[in-house]
C-alpha cells in the first residue's frame, strides 16, 4: 500500500491521474464498509467538481450520472451498516430551483453534502446545513486520510 497521507490524497483528488484515482478506490474498498463509504464520498465530490468545469455535454452529463452512482452507492452502504454510527439524510433546499434534495453526512471532520434532482433511499436529515461553502472536498480528503489512520492502528 502506498502511503495515504492527506497531502496525497488531496493530490489524488486534484489531479487526474486515472490509475492513482483506482488504486486509490481498491485500497479504501479492501477497508470493509468505511471504506467503501469513503471511496463513494471521494467519488461523488470528484464528479460533482469535474462535471462542473466539464465544457462538453456529453462529459458533463457522464460526470454527473458518475456522482449519482456514488451516491446511491454510499446510500446503500450507509444503510446496511447503521454500526458506523454516521449521522446522513435527506433535506429539501428551498432555496434550489431545480436540485432541492440534498444528502446530507455528518462526517468526524465535518459536514459534507451533494445537491441532487430527486430524493434517494433512507432517511430524512435532522439537522441543518452548517452555512458553510465549498468545505466538502477538503472534509472528505480529510476523511480518507483519517480512515486509512486508523486502519494502520488496527492492523
Amino acid at each position: 500500500m502506498t502511503s495515504r497521507d492527506l497531502i496525497n490524497i488531496a493530490g489524488i483528488y486534484e489531479g487526474s491521474d486515472g490509475e492513482a484515482t483506482k488504486a486509490l478506490y481498491a485500497e479504501l474498498q479492501a477497508l470493509g464498509p468505511i471504506g467503501i463509504v469513503a471511496v463513494n464520498l471521494f467519488r461523488a465530490q470528484k464528479c460533482s467538481a469535474r462535471a462542473k468545469v466539464y465544457r462538453g455535454r456529453g462529459y458533463r452529463d457522464a460526470a454527473y450520472d458518475r456522482k449519482q452512482w456514488s451516491m446511491d452507492n454510499l446510500v446503500d452502504v450507509l444503510l446496511e451498516h447503521s454500526s458506523l454510527g454516521l449521522t446522513w439524510g435527506w433535506k429539501e433546499d428551498p432555496r434550489a430551483e431545480y436540485h432541492k434534495w440534498v444528502l446530507y453526512v455528518e462526517l468526524p471532520v465535518g459536514q459534507v453534502s451533494f445537491h441532487t434532482l430527486t430524493r434517494g433511499k433512507g432517511p430524512d436529515y435532522p439537522g441543518d446545513w452548517d452555512g458553510r461553502k465549498d468545505v466538502s472536498p477538503g472534509r472528505i480528503c480529510q476523511f480518507v486520510a483519517k480512515v486509512f489512520r486508523e486502519a494502520e492502528v488496527v492492523a
